[in-house]
This record gives structure tokens, C-alpha cells and sequence, in this order.
């Protein structure tokens, strides 16, 4: 079997396991459809958060308005009013006007946080220093534990244009947003070896990678477009730290040994510094001669 350790912006992303006689093709779908699976859980993680602290989204004709504004155009959020969180709610306005501020109980949000916590968890990517392989499998088991969750709290669904519940869905619109830049149309990902392009026109892995089984390597995803990733950096963040942290122990070891040099006898307590001094100078001012 031979592990692909995948980066996407020279950021590590996660370990994928595969054999070098998979076509390039399948492989780039796969990690593409990971890729997406794990922003996707990302995006629910985000969205539930909110959840638990300001309940369910305003309806679109309510979303952006002013609490007078909504009053005054006599607009209801009929769907706030049915989709109420298990146990009651407490009150508490969104900041930001998003959502209807029906917090639920502590213990729903207990739930919820475990959820989040726990998927989040299932799809890290600590996982890579872990040495540990995703497969969509565990990214689709993250997503329904996250489903589950919400079910529990709002066992009467969230409404149908709450943006969780379009993601459980699979309709979720991202044009326009933030997130959309970041998802990967696997019809046109490009995956990257040592700086050349793994092309998708029916060539394996181990066309590119090597024949030797049993093996670890990098590779780049991106998209369409984007050109040949950027070279990787001698060293990583985290070794140019413990590089910097060393050499400046260091120089703090030779300050020290500066400090504390043979010397410093002069100035112990049971010298006579002057003495010392002195003899020390006319030992210094003796002119030695050969056979003398």
C-alpha cells in the first residue's frame, strides 16, 4: 500500500491510503471528494455553533432586517415559532441578526458542543501526525453524528432554509460566499509530484511515484489553473521555531560562560583582589629569556 500524505497551500490536509496500480483518476476524485467532505464538515461544525448560542436562521425575507423593520412590514418567522429546541429556549439576541436568539437549554448546547467536538476530532488534521488515514467513510460518519446531534435538540427538523439543514441535505448554495473559494470541483482538480502534474489521461500512481510498495510521499492538490505549487520550505514552521529557540539558549549559554570566566577569582570574598591583581600584572611584565 502506498500512503499519500496530501497538502493543499503547503498546509497538511490528511493521509490517504491507495495502491500504485490505482489510476490517477480515481485517486484525484477520492482525495478530492475528502477534501470537500472535510470543509463541509467545517462549515456544519461553524453553523452549529451558532445553533447552540442563537438558535434556528431567520427566514430569507428576515434575514439582514431590523427588529423595527420587521415590525413594520408585519413579517413572522412562522418556522422559528415551530422549530423549537427540546426542553425550551432562554433569549438571547444574535449580535448580528442571523438568528431568532431561542438559545437552547444547557444541556441541548451540551450535546451539541460534544458533537462538534467529536467531528471535528474525527476529521483533524492532527490525524496526519498521528499517522492515521481518512477515507470518505469516517468524513460521512462525522457529518451524521453532527445530524444526529440536531435531532436530538430539534427533533422537529430545523427549518428548510436553515443553512445546517441544506448541508444535511446536500442543496447547500455557496455562490458568493467565502466558502466557495475554497471547495475543489473534482471534475478538474490537479494533483502535484516533486512539481510535475500527475495527469488524469489514464496513468497510474506508480507511473508517477515509483514501483517500490510500502511507501510514503507528498502530494499537492489544487485547482484547475493555479499552476505548479510553490516549492516546500527547507524547513517546516515548527522546526524554524526550535531552530530559533536553540540558537538563542545558546547564545544565552555563552553570555553566561562570559560572565563566569576564570577572572572572576578577583572578585571572591577570601581574595585579596588588589594582591592578586598585582602579582598577576608583574608576572605578565616578566621578559623571559631562552636558557634563563
Amino acid at each position: 500500500m502506498v500512503i499519500l500524505h496530501v497538502k493543499h497551500n503547503d498546509q497538511n490536509q490528511f493521509l490517504f491510503e491507495t495502491t500504485l496500480k490505482t489510476s490517477v483518476e480515481e485517486v484525484a476524485s477520492k482525495i478530492t471528494a475528502i477534501y470537500n467532505g472535510r470543509l463541509k464538515v467545517n462549515r456544519i461544525c461553524g453553523e452549529m455553533e451558532e445553533l447552540a448560542k442563537h438558535g434556528t436562521l431567520y427566514p430569507p425575507e428576515i434575514l439582514g432586517l431590523t427588529p423595527e423593520q420587521v415590525q413594520e412590514m408585519k413579517l413572522v418567522d412562522t418556522w422559528g415559532e415551530k422549530c423549537i429546541p427540546s426542553g425550551g429556549y432562554t433569549m438571547v439576541d444574535d449580535p448580528i441578526g442571523r438568528r431568532n436568539g431561542k438559545q437552547p437549554r444547557k444541556e441541548m448546547q451540551d450535546v451539541l458542543h460534544k458533537a462538534i467536538k467529536d467531528a471535528k476530532e474525527m476529521i483533524s488534521k492532527n490525524l496526519v501526525l498521528q499517522h492515521k488515514c481518512l477515507t470518505m467513510k469516517v468524513v460521512q460518519e462525522a457529518v451524521s453524528l453532527l445530524k444526529g446531534a440536531t435531532m436530538i435538540v430539534y427533533p422537529m427538523k430545523l427549518p428548510p432554509h436553515d443553512v445546517i439543514r441544506m448541508e444535511f441535505e446536500n442543496i447547500e448554495d455557496l455562490s458568493g460566499t467565502q466558502a466557495s473559494l475554497e471547495v475543489v470541483d473534482p471534475a478538474t482538480a490537479q494533483l502535484w509530484f516533486c512539481g510535475k502534474e500527475m495527469y488524469r489521461d489514464g496513468k497510474v500512481l506508480g507511473d508517477y511515484v515509483g514501483k517500490i510498495e510500502n511507501c510514503k510521499v507528498i502530494v499537492k492538490l489544487t485547482k484547475r489553473g493555479q499552476g505548479p505549487p510553490a516549492r516546500e520550505p527547507i524547513m517546516s514552521e515548527e522546526q524554524r521555531k526550535e531552530f530559533m529557540l536553540h540558537a538563542y539558549r545558546k547564545q544565552e549559554e555563552l553570555k553566561k560562560l562570559d560572565a563566569d570566566d576564570d577572572d572572576n577569582y578577583f572578585n571572591s570574598e577570601w581574595a585579596d583582589s588588589n594582591n592578586l591583581k598585582k602579582t598577576f600584572h608583574g608576572l605578565n611584565n616578566i621578559s623571559w629569556r631562552p636558557g634563563k
